[in-house]
């Protein structure tokens, strides 16, 4: 057993030693080729960089090539620049010598000429025994002499066609602002009418023994007046404002149909916040139509209250904003400020907001709500001067006022009382008819003008002329009226034939 075994460890042992043999044999076999493999990429990779620098070089020859060939043609363009250059600097020498050699010569004939004037004033002065400005002043007064008249009569015939200029020039400005803002006029009255759906309403609105109507009075400040018209209530009051508070409300009041005194103060005050919110989007309106900024908000809530405010039927925050438009294109003619005239303009009447409620005149009135809230100076200036209060401190101030006797004098801007209104009309035609020769008077635009129809038979040219200053002068001394009446004389000659 023991020998058995021994010779099976050496039959293993020899094993693997031959097996380890092997294996050494073939790693050893690996190795050479992976070293083959080596040497081979290395031949290839020293081959392939060969080949590359070799196409380096040649570029680099090729780009210094260039370079040399470029380098070369700017030296020979350098050359040239030299040698024109030197060119140029020996003709500029030899000009500039001529020029002085010139100047010498100039020179020398003005010596001689100056020297040549004062022998000749010498021996002037010598025969006419003055001095040179004693001869002049002594021409000097005889041509003055002579010209004073010709000079007088020239220098007021410049004045009159400079005024004239000037006069028509300021028309031409003041047309074309008129003319560039062609907006419709509508006149305020001093009532409202409310619709209502039946006159059984009437009813409900006075109350039992006019308790409602009382109320109703009471809150708003208005006069209600029902009478027999058919389907409509009429609102009185001088006060716009309260108008639309009034009429806002009863319109409520009527919609709702719960008419009584607690009702009547809960939807007065409701339409009282409805009617403060519609000022303040009309501030805010006016200020985008116009273009002015930088107010500050309470001035705009404050000037849409304007909205509901009418002077002499015209409103006046309508008004305002057309004097803005019409302020902001004069001063664009003439060259002043847009924006201060502009703003000027639209709140030279904000003191009217507030003049029931303030001891004042609305001008004084708007100058301190305008400080108090910190507008710039110039617009205060070119705002106060518009009724004359205050003195005009700056161009727009003048502008403001002309734009403001142009918004309220435009035919049908502002009205007066029917009665005055046509007995004005009837004055005019009856001044007009008394004299001798008219055979009929027309009063037109509001009575801002008359036309007078004389007979040609009785009154010539020349008396037509005379007789449109006299009805001028008798309308100035009899009549009272806003603004100006322009008088118009027609003398019309017909020669009237019939072919048969």
């Amino acid at each position: 057993m023991g020998v058995t075994a021994a010779i099976a460890l050496s039959v293993g042992y020899y094993l693997r030693v031959i097996i380890s043999l092997g294996r050494r044999r073939s790693i050893e076999l690996d190795l050479k080729q992976l070293e083959l493999q080596a040497r081979e990429r290395e031949k290839k990779i020293i081959d392939e960089a060969e080949k590359k620098a070799e196409e380096i070089l040649n570029a680099a020859r090729t780009e210094i090539g260039e370079k040399e060939d470029a380098i070369k043609k700017t030296e020979d363009r350098l050359i040239k620049k030299d040698e024109l250059l030197d060119r140029r600097q020996q003709d500029i020498d030899k000009e500039s010598g001529e020029i002085k050699k010139r100047a010498e010569e100039i020179k020398i004939i003005k010596e001689n000429a100056e020297k040549i004037e004062q022998e000749k004033s010498a021996e002037l002065q010598k025969i006419a025994r003055l001095s040179r400005e004693e001869a002049r002043k002594e021409i000097l007064s005889e041509v003055e002499k002579e010209s004073e008249e010709d000079i007088l009569v020239r220098m007021k015939k410049l004045e009159a066609e400079g005024r004239e200029k000037l006069d028509q020039k300021a028309k031409d400005i003041l047309a074309t602002s008129i003319h560039r803002l062609a907006q419709s006029v509508s006149s305020d009255m001093l009532t409202t009418h409310v619709a209502i759906p039946s006159d059984e309403i009437k009813g409900k609105i006075i109350g039992k023994e006019g308790r409602n109507i009382k109320a109703f009075e009471r809150a708003t400040g208005v006069e209600i007046i029902i009478d027999d018209t058919p389907g409509s209530i009429t609102i009185s009051s001088f006060d716009p404002v309260r108008r639309q508070i009034a009429r806002s409300a009863l319109e409520k009041l009527i919609t709702d149909g719960r008419i009584q005194p607690a009702k009547i103060e809960e939807t007065v005050k409701a339409a009282e916040d409805e009617i403060n919110k519609i000022m303040k989007e009309k501030g805010e309106e006016a200020i985008y139509e116009t273009g002015v900024l930088g107010l500050d908000p309470r001035v705009v809530s404050i000037l849409g209250r304007l909205h509901f405010r009418t002077s002499y039927g015209q409103n006046v925050l309508a008004h305002s904003v057309e004097m803005a438009h019409i302020s902001g294109m004069i001063a664009e003619e003439i060259g002043a400020n847009v924006n201060v005239a502009k703003a000027g303009a639209l709140v030279h009447d904000i003191g009217k907001a507030l003049d029931h409620e303030v001891v004042g005149t609305h001008v004084e009135i708007g100058r301190r709500i305008l400080q108090k809230f910190g507008t710039d100076e110039a617009i205060i200036k070119a705002m106060q001067a518009h009724h004359e209060e205050y003195p005009y401190e700056t161009v727009e101030s003048l502008i403001v006022q002309a734009s403001d006797a142009i918004s309220g004098g435009r035919p049908g801007a502002r009205r007066d009382s029917v009665e005055n209104y046509l007995k004005r009309l009837k004055d005019l035609e009856a001044v007009a008819n008394s004299f001798k020769g008219v055979e009929k008077s027309y009063a037109l635009q509001a009575g801002r003008e008359i036309r007078v129809f004389v007979s040609p038979a009785e009154v010539t040219d020349l008396e037509a002329k005379n007789l449109a200053r006299d009805i001028a002068l008798r309308v100035e001394n009899e009549l009272k009226y806003p603004g100006e009446i322009k008088v118009a004389v027609i003398r019309e000659s017909r020669a009237i034939e019939f072919a048969r």
